[in-house]
């Protein structure tokens, strides 16, 4: 069974939050397409319709919305996803994910279209930054 890591990012407040899909819950998601909304309740978002907007998958390779399928393709690219020209008339050769999502995908990123009754920050909390452990000194300065 494939996990993966549904980054869900809010346009009203341009936070982004983390929400990890395992189970049978991952079904849900196989075969969807970029552009297709699905319900927020599959990943524990009740009221919310999530739009499917990329991802990567677990060699790190982006998802593009031009590639038709599950599959991984090298593609011919002079900008957008996964390539940035450093000058004008650059042109690439890079490997692609398709448009849908497999078992393959290790992210896939979203974005919020319809909010449900509670803020995203009560349903998916932040995670705490790392704190020192107790007793732990701070590394010397030397003089």
């Amino acid at each position: 069974m494939a996990d993966f890591k549904l980054i869900i990012s809010d346009p009203k407040t341009g936070k982004a939050y983390s929400v990890d899909v395992t189970g049978p819950k991952v079904n849900k998601f196989i075969g969807k397409a970029i552009g297709m909304e699905v319900e927020g309740d599959i990943a524990g978002l009740p009221g919310y319709r999530l739009q499917i907007t990329g991802g990567s998958d677990k060699d790190g390779f982006p998802m593009r919305g031009d590639i038709p399928g599950q599959v991984r393709r090298r593609v011919l690219v002079a900008g957008g996803v996964g390539y940035h020209p450093t000058s004008d008339g650059m042109r690439k050769r890079k490997l692609f994910r398709g448009d849908e999502i497999s078992i393959d995908m290790v992210q896939v990123n979203a974005r919020v279209t319809t909010y449900g009754e509670k803020t995203l920050e009560e349903l998916a909390p932040a995670k705490e930054e790392k704190k020192e452990a107790p007793g732990a000194k701070a590394p010397a300065k030397h003089k």
